[in-house]
């Protein structure tokens, strides 16, 4: 069984997400939040697996509201819900910690998947869709970042591990990496799931968004 705790400002919007939750026998909403505030607080009190988190929100919005769950250290994990595929703010979402984002549009059986995939770990952009969504937010959302840090963490990997991390930068598939180096995909799987370790990431996402930070992976240009 799947916790869930809803975050969005429109009351009806949580309405209809609450519908589709309780239609669900694998999912359990464990509660509703209107604002940034409210959702770090019920984060904690509640646990939920995962947190659907709206963006644009009065007072504290679903960016802030993201970074201060993920440092928390709670294990709740967030899908970011978005009107637009390509807002500016799912970017600084990701990397406050989210775990992937959605459009609110989304069919009902694809958000149930998405909650399942983010529940289990994994991140819900597929790896063949996250260069063309960094493509476009690494032009128009620049970042301060620690590069020294990042650089630290960088340096724990061995070389098969960085040119594996280079290419999951590319957008590539576990099956892509596997064809490329010639081995396994299981493998390949293990190699990330030790890279993911190193460098601090939660998800496939976020070792993108590191991959982007550091140069290793380029947004397409003309």
């Amino acid at each position: 069984m799947t916790t869930v705790l809803i975050v969005d400002d429109q009351s009806l919007q949580r309405y209809a997400f609450r519908i589709l939750l309780e239609s669900a026998p694998e999912v359990t909403m464990v509660g509703e939040a209107a604002h940034g505030a409210q959702a770090v607080r019920l984060t904690a009190e509640l646990r939920p697996d995962v947190v659907l988190m709206d963006i644009r929100m009065p007072g504290m919005d679903g960016i802030e509201a993201t970074h201060r769950i993920v440092a928390a250290g709670d294990r709740s994990r967030i899908l970011v819900l978005t009107t637009f595929d390509l807002d500016e703010y799912v970017h600084a979402a990701l990397r406050a910690g989210a775990s992937g984002f959605l459009l609110k549009d989304v069919r009902p059986e694809e958000l149930l998947a998405g909650i399942r995939a983010v529940a289990a770990g994994d991140a819900v952009i597929a790896p063949a869709l996250t260069r063309r969504l960094l493509d476009e937010y690494a032009q128009h959302v620049p970042q301060p970042v620690d590069t020294a840090a990042q650089e630290t963490r960088l340096k724990g990997l061995t070389e098969r591990e960085r040119e594996i991390l280079v290419a999951i930068g590319k957008g590539w598939t576990n099956g892509e990496i596997a064809a490329h180096f010639v081995v396994a995909e299981s493998t390949v799987k293990s190699h990330v799931r030790s890279i993911l370790a190193k460098i601090g990431a939660r998800d496939r996402i976020q070792a993108v968004i590191f991959a982007y930070d550091l140069g290793l992976a380029r947004p397409k240009t003309g």
